[in-house]
């Protein structure tokens, strides 16, 4: 009982830090940086993120309160409650093969994919904002693993299916937080952020990064407190290294990657008289 309740107090202050992060970082802006500094100062921006991350909570203010007070009773309520939800969830075994399937989109090889794809198709069609997309992408996903692993290190949780110990911290588990759905929460939103003006982008982001985090708990890997804490983590790095890094350039509309796309295309006629071909170009912006 004494261990119990002392991990239970030693883990309310980790989840204050946590609390604290991703509060004060998420609403931290900065003066953007030069457009080749992205590339340049890739890594020193991992590290000045991490320095960010890391001491948040010697900059919190008393306002923060607010969201860090409601958010650990929150999460402590959920600690309680994990295995009889987990054990009610682990009943059911039907939905593990599409879990394990949904859940690879949150590994870090699909979504480094994903951040390479944006960086790559930016440089070839000259889209800066596609270009820093990848970039800031790549930066949240390695900052989110960083921090996330660091977390598991401390806090040892037992995942769901580890018999007797399950759901019991510092226990050398690795539960807690989902490193999937911090993951993919923090790609997500940088995403989200980039393409604030398209409706759709923003949902597809935003559902991807849900889908993965249920089926993280649906493939009997994670506890609710586990997707939950990592999704809001994910979610408050994304917010941190988009206001962080991003080039307010890319909101003028004479730039390359503008914020407004055009909901139809625009029609251009093809001509070469030469060969006798005639026909029409269908172009998007977005």
């Amino acid at each position: 009982m004494g261990r119990n309740c002392k991990s239970k107090r030693l883990f309310g202050m980790i989840v204050l830090v946590l609390a604290t992060t991703f509060t004060v970082s998420a609403q931290t802006p900065s003066p953007s940086p030069r457009p080749s500094s992205l590339e340049r100062d890739f890594f020193k921006n991992i590290l000045d993120d991490q320095k960010a991350i890391w001491t948040a909570p010697l900059h919190s203010e008393r306002s923060d309160s607010k969201w860090i007070v409601p958010g650990s009773i929150g999460l402590m309520a959920l600690f309680t409650t994990d295995r009889i939800t987990g054990d009610e969830i682990a009943e059911a075994d039907g939905q593990v093969g599409v879990s394990r399937a949904v859940s690879h989109a949150g590994s870090v090889y699909t979504l480094g994919a994903v951040a390479g794809t944006f960086y790559l198709l930016g440089r070839e069609k000259h889209n800066a904002r596609a270009r820093e997309t990848g970039l800031l992408s790549a930066e949240a996903l390695i900052d989110s693993l960083i921090v996330g692993s660091a977390l598991k290190g401390i806090t040892q949780r037992a995942r769901p299916m580890e018999g007797r110990e399950r759901s019991e911290f510092f226990d050398g588990g690795n539960s807690f937080p989902s490193g999937h759905s911090t993951q993919a929460w923090a790609v997500a939103t940088i995403v989200a952020s980039e393409y604030k003006d398209h409706r759709s982008v923003q949902i597809a982001a935003f559902a991807s990064a849900s889908a993965v985090s249920f089926a993280r708990v649906a493939e009997h890997k994670h506890y609710l407190s586990d997707v939950i804490a990592g999704s809001a983590l994910g979610w408050g790095i994304g917010k941190y290294v988009y206001h962080k890094r991003h080039r307010e350039l890319l909101d003028s509309p004479d730039q390359d990657g503008p914020v407004s796309g055009n909901r139809w295309p625009a029609v251009t006629p093809e001509v070469n008289r030469r060969l006798h071909q005639y026909g029409l170009a269908l172009t998007w912006s977005f």
